[in-house]
């Protein structure tokens, strides 16, 4: 990733410096090559994470009712690891092989908990962890804890709902400078050379960058609430 990262951004400042010939421009064209691999793999990241949190809920109800069936935890996440599709299955399925040759089950879970990072798989270890220790209704258990994840998906939909506003303003602050230096780019060029060409100008384009990028993340931050 680091190699494709340098890549990445040495391609972007040659492409940069063949049509502008400004410093500051291929600067800031390399730092955004260089961290477009990085931004793109988060992406990734982060879509599998609300994949598996969208199917985490039925993952808990097929548990549920393999161990109703009469089925012992482990026969049950093999169960679930077959039938489910990715993210959840090959993670229940790495989970499920681990203890099947020889590891722990309390590790096995507990290295699922650590590698997904979400706190509705470390509520799934630690309510399987005590029930095996101080016994309970698993079926019951996993039952509840589907019923609470699925009502935090509710209230997060309402959430994104109330906070839409805040981000269509974030996104509209931030696209309209650019909007306009391009609008006017076209229209006007002679009077928007000098922001390009003279070093007070090309110092306030920066300036209004950091700004802009600044903003953004504030606003993100405002309208971002954990649920």
């Amino acid at each position: 990733m680091v190699v494709f990262s340098l890549a990445i951004a040495g391609g972007c400042s040659l492409v940069t410096a063949f049509f502008v010939h400004q410093p500051a421009a291929i600067l800031a064209a390399a730092a955004v090559g260089g961290f477009a691999p990085l931004g793109w793999l988060k992406h990734r990241r982060t879509s599998r994470l609300k994949r598996f949190e969208e199917q985490f809920p039925e993952a808990l109800d097929l548990l549920s009712r393999s161990v109703r069936a009469g089925h012992a935890f482990q026969t049950a996440l093999g169960t679930a690891a077959d039938e489910l599709p990715s993210p959840v299955g090959p993670e229940l399925k790495k989970t499920f092989d681990q203890q099947n040759f020889g590891l722990p089950l309390r590790d096995a879970l507990n290295e699922l908990a650590e590698r997904v990072g979400l706190l509705d798989v470390r509520f799934f270890v630690t309510a399987v962890l005590i029930q095996r220790e101080t016994g309970g209704n698993l079926a019951e258990i996993l039952d509840n804890l589907a019923h609470v994840v699925r009502e935090r998906f509710k209230i997060q939909r309402q959430v994104r709902v109330h906070t839409a506003h805040g981000r269509f303003t974030g996104y509209v602050l931030l696209a309209l400078p650019a909007f306009l230096a391009v609008a006017l780019t076209i229209l006007n060029p002679e009077h928007m050379q000098p922001m390009f060409r003279e070093r007070m100008g090309q110092e306030m384009l920066i300036a209004a960058m950091i700004m802009q990028g600044l903003g953004y993340l504030w606003i993100r931050k405002v309208i971002k609430i954990e649920v």
